[in-house]
């Protein structure tokens, strides 16, 4: 048997398997049961990846926002497999072992401000489960127990367990799940694009986002408010970035309150945005920092959060303990990876490359413009999105079931089959995200545009 006919074998092999055990996330298996090839992504290399049949794309999405320092990193890998030969497993339940220690007073020293005090969990999800729950316990030990109330904002995803799934702000995910986590109260995001009244300037903008967040704040009774929970640059939606002056007047509200600012940095952390963390690219020092996906470059699993030095304080004496945990947080083999991540960012410069690529990333982005089908090009970093229209000049968008026939029964496969993994997405208005590994550079950049180029010229025709 030839090597090709080997490969077809494997390939539909791996396909029946999928198709009859393989649960995947959020997706609709509709599809893949009435005959359709699932994509099964067998290796990477740098800023690509491969197909069990053997095509290659160019990974713009970081996999999920997550492969920052590219594929087939192998100190990555080695570095994993010294670790788990040396101690594979063991839990940070009053116990500590070396990565874990190393990793945290690592992250400390990289952080805004003073926070110190890192709390390791497996993922995103978990980490703003654990801010919620960090929150509601402080000002129970400070002597302000009704403060257990969160606002965030509307469209923003902040993860799927029950705590953060209630402070998502997207209605039609948390539907199936209701009733949820009680206490969780939404505000406007900062989609200048669709605020008629501000869009002319960006700072009356800000004021009037962040002043939605006092009135929740005020509505609610600040005597109830634990905490505020924003992303960076909000991922849902479409990559919507702060006006100028927006965080620096929701600390002001927060500190005006007591109220605690959760910087959701699941995404934005780790380079995303230039900076190691978003908050820094910004100017603004929260309370709380969650983090996960590119501390360790998605090698291993790792989440966690960073907390300020007040916020511990409650827990350094006597007999009080945060009464939570994970058994995988701050797992010896992931923070190990992290820890060899962390001294590959600095020894390339990652940090570095994205702040001097950002504006070529941007400007070749920027060229789609004059496609009667692109609306909006926005972001910072390495992470943006494209919001898709009916007509430029008024900004219609599109209805629910012309969304659904541009987005997933056209341009999902489209992009895929023409060599780009990226995200269209209709959480919000339909956008197309964008999210290169760190490594890229203007000739990756040319290579997304012109993808993107002509299969939005195509899906022009189609409507």
């Amino acid at each position: 048997m030839t090597e090709p006919d080997v490969t077809s074998q494997r390939h539909d092999a791996m396909q029946r398997a999928a198709r009859d055990h393989l649960w995947m996330h959020f997706a609709r298996h509709s599809a893949s049961q009435d005959g359709a090839e699932i994509p099964v992504i067998v290796r990477g290399e740098g800023p690509y990846i491969y197909d069990s049949a053997g095509r290659r794309y160019l990974d713009g999405l970081s996999g999920l926002f997550t492969v920052q320092a590219g594929h087939g990193r192998e100190e990555l890998a080695q570095a994993a497999a010294k670790q788990a030969a040396e101690l594979g497993f063991f839990p940070l339940w009053s116990y500590a072992h070396p990565t874990a220690v190393e990793l945290a007073e690592r992250l400390a020293a990289l952080a805004p401000g003073d926070l110190n005090r890192v709390f390791f969990t497996s993922g995103g999800g978990e980490a703003v489960e654990s801010a919620w729950k960090l929150a509601k316990h402080y000002f129970k030990l400070t002597g302000k127990p009704a403060k257990h109330k969160v606002i965030s904002r509307a469209v923003a995803y902040h993860g799927t367990p029950h705590g953060a799934l209630s402070i998502t702000g997207l209605p039609e995910l948390k539907a199936p799940y209701e009733p949820l986590v009680p206490s969780a109260f939404r505000v406007p995001n900062t989609n200048i694009y669709r605020a008629a009244e501000h869009r002319d300037d960006p700072e009356a903008f800000g004021r009037w986002a962040a002043g939605r967040i006092e009135e929740a704040i005020e509505f609610e009774g600040p005597d109830t408010v634990a905490a505020v929970f924003l992303e960076p640059v909000q991922n849902a939606g479409g990559c919507f970035p702060p006006p100028p002056g927006y965080f620096q007047r929701v600390r002001e509200i927060c500190d005006r309150h007591d109220v605690l600012l959760v910087s959701d940095e699941v995404i934005c952390a780790f380079g995303r945005l230039g900076p190691m963390f978003g908050a820094q690219k910004f100017g603004y020092t929260p309370d709380i920092i969650t983090f996960a996906k590119g501390v360790t470059s998605g090698y291993a699993p790792l989440g966690g959060m960073l907390a300020a030095d007040r916020l511990f304080e409650p827990f350094r004496h006597g007999t009080e303990m945060f009464a939570h945990g994970y058994t995988f947080g701050g797992h010896p083999v992931s923070a190990a990876v992290a820890l060899a991540n962390l001294d590959l960012f600095e020894r390339e410069d990652l940090n570095g490359h994205v702040l001097r690529n950002q504006d070529a990333f941007r400007g070749t982005l920027e060229r789609l413009r004059d496609l009667p089908i692109v609306g909006d090009v926005r972001g910072d970093g390495f992470f943006y999105g494209i919001e898709l229209v009916k007509d430029q000049d008024t900004r219609e968008t599109f209805d629910d079931e012309e969304s659904e026939r541009l987005l997933r029964g056209f341009l999902d496969k489209a992009l895929y089959e023409a060599g780009l993994y990226c995200r269209a997405d209709d959480r919000g208005d339909p956008v197309v995200q964008l999210a290169p590994p760190l490594i890229c550079d203007q000739g990756h950049f040319d290579e997304i545009e012109q993808i993107l180029r002509s299969v939005l010229k195509e899906a022009w025709t189609r409507i």
